[in-house]
């Protein structure tokens, strides 16, 4: 009984910390004195690498000019697909199936364009009604641009509970009327992690082609997308890969698919040897490289290099495994500390179905944010009623984890919330 009490301690935390392998990275990062983030799946911390190559950069402008797409330790003509490699294994890619490019959503509209190819008998998109409201848009955007009606064109998979969804059901919706299946590869909310490998193996049994959203998994989670057989995935990369505010997206495509033209061709698209030839006809990248469009934005995924350089030294296995250790520590710390307060934990509890944020409901949750604010601790609201901790394996520490939940059990305690009004900000 005694060292189930331990686990509940400040010096328990500290002992994990201790024998934390990936300790020496928080070093690495700027945090802020007397502040805990735990927002890391919203906007990852500046690293003071990801500063350097930033930095390194924009002297590249400033020593080469123009020259800078040729000369420099990083030049930019050939910056998108260099980054492309080093990401792949990231993702479980080969490194001609990645480019560094675009945004979240207009990589999506690109891979739509470019996949959905929708006929008299299959043309409706499959999605989920959990899904982040950019993915919808989108897929709307794009239904309607050929014609079609979202309202009866767009399916959504229905979760049960209103947090998870079951593959089970999302299986019975691959029926043959769909031509493109779009699916998060973590919900942004529950955190639940899909099966990509199964719904992969299911639509195909059908004929029917799969991408997947990577937001909340790139850089928390290990993937293997060309061993599944995935079709395209998409992503931004200033959650867990730390690329800073806007930082330049990404995008997967399974080199069967190579030789396809793209849906939204740019001069960005061309093959390497034949962008400066200047013709009207496109010839399209062999590769990943021809879902690109227009000019990549040099400044916006400068920090990456740095930022990537520690996922290399350290392994995305390693990370995953202390992840699990911080969001599975805190949800016995909320189980223990927090029973009476009216909490409810959303996440998926198994380890293989969780990503790298804890959700939490409760009826107060705005004002229960601004709390934590006042005291120094960064979370993430979701309206109407969901709070998202989010410690980061490669610079939080299980300290931090307990430190939150004391803070957490003295706001509900002391009802510090209810200073606050019950209603999120302008940003969220």
């Amino acid at each position: 009984m005694h060292q189930q009490n331990d686990k509940f301690t400040v010096e328990y935390a500290r002992k994990l910390d201790q024998e934390d392998p990936l300790a020496s990275y928080r070093q690495e990062f700027y945090t802020r004195a007397n502040q805990i983030y735990f927002d890391g799946n919203s906007l990852g911390l500046l690293s003071k690498r990801a500063e350097d190559t930033l930095l390194t950069m924009l002297h590249s402008w400033r020593d080469y000019g123009i020259d800078g797409w040729l000369e420099g330790e990083h030049p930019w003509f050939y910056l998108s697909e260099n980054l492309g490699k080093q990401l792949a294994p990231l993702v479980g890619g080969s490194p001609e199936e990645v480019i560094i490019t675009g945004s979240t959503t207009s990589n999506l509209h690109q891979l739509v364009a470019s996949f959905f190819n929708p006929n008299t008998s299959k043309n409706k998109i499959l999605a989920d009604q959990l899904s982040f409201p950019s993915d919808i848009y989108a897929l709307q955007s794009q239904l309607t641009l050929r014609g079609y009606d979202p309202a009866t064109h767009l399916v959504k998979v229905v979760s049960r509970d209103g947090h998870t969804l079951e593959e089970v059901d999302i299986i019975a919706e691959m029926r043959e009327d769909i031509a493109l299946i779009i699916l998060p590869s973590i919900l942004y909310r529950s955190g639940q992690i899909l099966d990509m490998k199964r719904l992969t193996e299911e639509a195909h049994k059908r004929n029917i082609l799969i991408g997947f959203d990577l937001c909340h998994s790139v850089g928390s989670i290990p993937h293997e997308l060309s061993e599944w057989g995935v079709d395209f995935a998409f992503w931004c990369n200033y959650k867990h890969l730390n690329g800073g505010p806007g930082s330049v997206g990404g995008l997967y495509v399974n080199k069967r698919h190579f030789g396809k033209a793209p849906g939204l061709a740019g001069w960005f698209s061309s093959r390497k040897d034949r962008q400066f030839d200047m013709e009207h006809q496109l010839t399209p990248a062999s590769d990943a490289g021809a879902y690109q469009m227009g000019t990549p934005h040099v400044l916006s995924v400068a920090p990456l290099i740095g930022s990537l350089s520690m996922f290399h030294e350290i392994g995305i296995e390693q990370i995953r495994k202390k992840s699990l250790k911080l969001t599975g520590y805190m949800l016995e710390l909320i189980s223990h500390e927090l029973k009476d307060e009216q909490f409810i934990i959303r996440n998926p509890l198994a380890d293989e179905k969780r990503g790298g944020h804890i959700f939490l409901e409760h009826q107060e949750a705005a004002r229960i944010c601004k709390a934590l604010k006042a005291n120094n601790i960064i979370p993430d609201f979701r309206s109407p009623n969901g709070i998202r901790l989010a410690p980061v394996a490669i610079y939080n520490t299980f300290e931090e984890v307990w430190k939150v939940v004391q803070v957490l059990k003295t706001i509900m305690i002391e009802e510090q919330y209810k200073k606050f009004e019950n209603k999120r900000g302008v940003i969220a």
